[in-house]
């Protein structure tokens, strides 16, 4: 194999991760809206904790693309 077709397979690799971020942002926002459908009062409280739940999985996927893209651009 040549070494730009390693490169491109190592980036394809490295984004399987952009899976399960996904689904883990699915869970997330389902979760989120039927604990507040269930208790509308809280629903400043489950804000807060939906935004960050938001961000830390935001924050693999974004990971994953920084790879990919060091990889095919740097290496």
């Amino acid at each position: 194999m040549e070494g730009s077709t390693i490169k491109l397979l190592g980036a394809g690799i490295s984004m399987v991760g952009a899976l399960g971020a996904g689904i883990g942002l699915g869970m997330l926002f389902a979760a989120w809206l039927s604990a507040i459908a269930r208790n509308p009062s809280a629903e400043a409280k489950l804000k807060q904790v939906g935004f960050v739940g938001f961000a830390a999985t935001e924050l693999v996927l974004l990971m994953c693309f920084v790879v990919s893209a060091l990889l095919i651009f740097a290496v």
